[in-house]
């Protein structure tokens, strides 16, 4: 299973519009953060989990074409509204594409893209054709199990996502006992930590790097992270088995 970070950052992204700060002003590529995201590639199933403002881009830099279904954490803006550049997929596979989420997110998406889903557009060939579908359980489709992780985004319960032996995790600011139970055993984790001062709806980084450690997990990389964060110095200072994911990583677990 391989997996790419096709972005890495908070809801502004980085570098932030109008900030000369350190990290915003860095030319180190890997201080440049799309709104987060991931892509997981294995022989059977494309999966993509959440469509970022910034996904049309995200596919390009990536040569990615190809996506089977579509996972969505939560309905943020940083985490749906790039929703209508599905339609470019669909193009290509000449089919709909199944969009999981839990109830409160789905029902979301039919408002906030009303245009894809009232059957009343001008032209139906010019809107995604998804086909969405609630996820309350662990997804079989042989080789690969999908199972939801429902986390708390301050007040908002939203999911995470296991799939195998990997499990993704953002926008989260605590972790429901029978959520770690399901993501002990996983040989990667990938959390979100938004920067080091701490935060009502996000893990900051000691926070993040205490779940990892409490859970025992072999190896994990932080996301989600904010322009506070400079990558080089943020590296710097985490425990080993833990680092930095950034934009256009690759991994196979």
């Amino acid at each position: 299973m391989e997996i790419t970070f096709l972005g890495t950052g908070t809801s502004h992204g980085v570098p932030i519009i109008g900030c000369n700060c350190k990290t915003c002003s860095s030319d180190n590529p890997k201080n440049k953060r799309f709104r987060s995201s991931i892509y997981v590639h294995t022989d059977s199933k494309n999966i993509l989990i959440d469509t970022s403002p910034d996904l049309r881009l995200q596919l390009l830099n990536n040569d990615i074409t190809d996506i089977d279904l579509v996972l969505i954490t939560h309905s943020h803006a940083d985490h749906i509204m790039g929703f209508d550049d599905l339609r470019a997929i669909n193009r290509i596979r000449k089919g709909e594409i199944s969009c999981y989420s839990n109830k409160k997110t789905l029902e979301t998406l039919k408002k906030k893209f009303t245009y894809i889903f009232n059957n009343n557009h001008y032209c139906k060939f010019a809107v995604p054709k998804v086909k969405l579908v609630e996820i309350n359980k662990t997804l079989d489709f042989g080789e690969i199990k999908i199972t939801p992780l429902p986390v708390k985004h301050n007040d908002d319960i939203i999911l995470g996502y296991k799939i195998n032996n990997m499990a993704y995790i953002t926008d989260c600011s605590f972790i429901f006992k029978s959520t770690l139970k399901k993501i002990k055993d996983v040989d990667l984790l990938i959390l979100n930590a938004l920067r080091y001062k701490r935060h009502p709806k996000h893990f900051n980084v000691d926070q993040a790097v205490e779940v990892i450690s409490n859970l025992g997990v072999k190896k994990a990389y932080l996301t989600h992270i904010s322009h506070e964060i400079e990558h080089k110095e943020g590296n710097a200072g985490l425990p080993n088995g833990i680092e930095l994911a950034y934009d256009g990583l690759k991994l196979v677990v």
